[in-house]
């Protein structure tokens, strides 16, 4: 899947194009995907654009680490991110490890976030076409009738899909792929000094 927002030049694109849909937890990192990210220059990497907010292009490796299952690089790098995009990408991968008490913590200091409209619009939409080709759980009809995005209950419900207690496990890595995909997108923009 072509991730949403412009095209993210020659080296992150190409990267992209390969990505698995990752598992709810660690997942098992890409061996040949380390050498690569690790040879990302970020000035190379924004080509042909010139960086205007340098922890935005961190925030985007530490996306990059993350979408590859590399949790520790990618923590590496959004713990050293003192704003609430930091601690947003710091929250998905404590949800991932998974930690989820530590991932409330950091999503507790996320607050509101830019993409959270957009976020509970995709979990809205993508629940709406679960539901289409099977019943949907329960647990997870929240994310059709909610107000305002919620990560806590979103860690929640990843709790206990990948913990084999509901059914819904596919649905929940679709929208934390979606989650991905929107924050990677705002961080992209951001870097660049582009309007969203």
């Amino acid at each position: 899947m072509k991730p949403p927002g412009p095209d993210y030049g020659s080296q992150i694109s190409p990267l992209l194009a390969t990505a698995p849909l990752n598992d709810l937890g660690p997942g098992e990192p890409i061996a040949e995907m380390r050498e690569k990210l690790a040879e990302i220059s970020l000035d190379a990497a924004f080509a042909p654009h010139k960086i205007a907010d340098c922890g935005m292009a961190k925030a985007c490796l530490a996306g990059l680490w993350l979408r590859f299952d590399f949790l520790d690089e990618s923590h590496s790098i959004s713990q050293e991110l003192h704003n609430r995009t930091g601690s947003f990408w710091h929250g998905i991968m404590h949800r991932r490890e998974p930690d989820y008490e530590n991932a409330k913590y950091w999503f507790r200091r996320v607050g509101d976030h830019e993409v959270f409209s957009a976020m509970r619009a995709a979990a809205g939409g993508l629940t709406a076409e679960s539901a289409k080709n099977a019943k949907l759980d329960r647990a997870a009809q929240f994310l059709t009738t909610q107000n305002a995005w919620d990560p806590f209950r979103f860690i929640d419900l990843v709790a206990s899909a990948a913990n084999g207690n509901l059914p819904c496990e596919n649905l929940c890595r679709q929208i934390q792929l979606r989650e991905w995909q929107l924050l990677f997108d705002f961080c992209y923009h951001q870097a660049i000094g582009a309007a969203m």
